[in-house]
């Protein structure tokens, strides 16, 4: 089966497509074989570019090693073909992968391990019925590509890996106020600080404030060594590593000294200006009730604010009350604020940190 035919099957669930050049309807080309399901079997899939072929397969086919692991087929290279064995719907979904994967390199982009976690946890998108009426093979594919969202940011594009983080994402650039709550390696600060910078930019805003609650979990601030910045820093050295992934170093440097990013703990928000600013508070689950209730109470006009926190890690003395449960309660039903969850299978970091989380969460009180 070629590429050109591969480009049919997208559409495989319509049952036709229309070839632009000519305008006549052409029925699709199946790719799996007339195995029933469940069964084994196998199917071919050829690339006509060995050069893209090898980057899809990665450096000694660690590529088709992971996307094998996830699905629960064998992936075998023959020349410029690959073989699939395996189960009608394990070989289905492999293949839908390595077609979205090959196109993301037909388009000049690369493939990075996350790349293809995010092919494998999203999954081709629907097309609803309404939609199929006239679409040609170009629109069609174009429905089913998983990584449609992009952050655009000096650096590189942003993708979202799981469906909630998508959610997440679409949320940020919707609405002024946003939470984003869940357990760490999520994304929560990453693609919040991606929106911020996209929009900076962008022109949408003409700041970026960036900060968290400097609250001690093991060593008290006095005695760590140095000034207040050099006390404080460690705590924001998060923020500065997200801002530097997506911003030169010499323009974040610049950027800072000129204040058109800020970095500062939460217990300096009060001394500042949130007008026309992209505002992120993160391990808002460190702050108090009052200090949340300061932050949100400065939403300036032009802002956009997204507070984000795990409920799980809350270093906050016993018996103070952590602020983002109070705002989850309180803020719940106002419509034109966002709340996102996430849970241990949003988490985009060592597959460990998954497992980990879920072990912890087996293991706390109920309620």
């Amino acid at each position: 089966m070629t590429i050109s035919t591969l480009r049919l099957h997208a559409a495989r669930e319509i049952g036709t497509v229309f070839d632009e050049p000519r305008g006549t309807c052409l029925p699709v080309t199946p790719l799996t074989t007339t195995a029933p399901a469940g069964d084994s079997g196998s199917e071919q899939l050829e690339f006509p570019d060995n050069r893209l072929l090898s980057s899809l397969c990665g450096e000694v086919g660690r590529n088709l090693a992971q996307i094998e692991a996830a699905s629960d087929v064998q992936i075998v290279q023959r020349g410029n073909r690959l073989d699939l064995f395996g189960g009608l719907e394990d070989r289905r979904r492999a293949a839908e992968v390595l077609i979205d994967l090959y196109e993301r390199l037909e388009a000049g982009r690369e493939i990075e391990p996350g790349d293809i976690d995010a092919a494998l946890r999203l999954g081709p998108r629907p097309v609803p019925p309404e939609m199929r009426a006239g679409m040609t093979s170009g629109d069609q594919l174009e429905m089913f590509k998983p990584g449609a969202v992009e952050i655009k940011t000096r650096k590189k594009l942003v993708e979202p890996r799981t469906a909630a983080q998508k959610a997440y994402v679409d949320a940020l650039f919707r609405h002024e106020l946003a939470f984003g709550i869940g357990p760490a390696g999520t994304g929560k600060t990453y693609l919040a600080v991606a929106v911020a910078v996209s929009k900076f930019i962008g022109g949408e805003v003409d700041r970026i404030i960036l900060s968290r609650p400097a609250v001690e979990a093991g060593e008290r601030l006095g005695c760590l060594s140095g000034d207040m910045k050099d006390k404080f820093d460690p705590y924001m050295q998060p923020l500065y590593d997200a801002l530097n992934d997506f911003l030169p170093g010499k323009q974040v440097t610049k950027l800072i000294e000129e204040k058109r990013i800020e970095i500062a703990p939460l217990s300096f928000m009060r001394v500042l200006t949130l007008s026309n600013a992209f505002v992120v508070l993160d391990e808002a689950q460190n702050a108090t009730t009052m200090q949340m209730k300061m932050f949100l109470t400065r939403l300036g006009e032009g802002s956009r604010m997204v507070i984000t926190g795990d409920r799980s890690q809350v270093d906050l003395p016993r018996g103070v009350q952590s602020g983002l449960r109070d705002a989850e309660r309180l803020l719940g039903n106002i419509d034109k604020v966002s709340f996102s969850y996430f849970t241990a299978k949003d988490v985009v970091r060592h597959p460990l940190v998954a497992a980990i989380i879920e072990a912890y969460d087996a293991d706390a009180p109920a309620g």
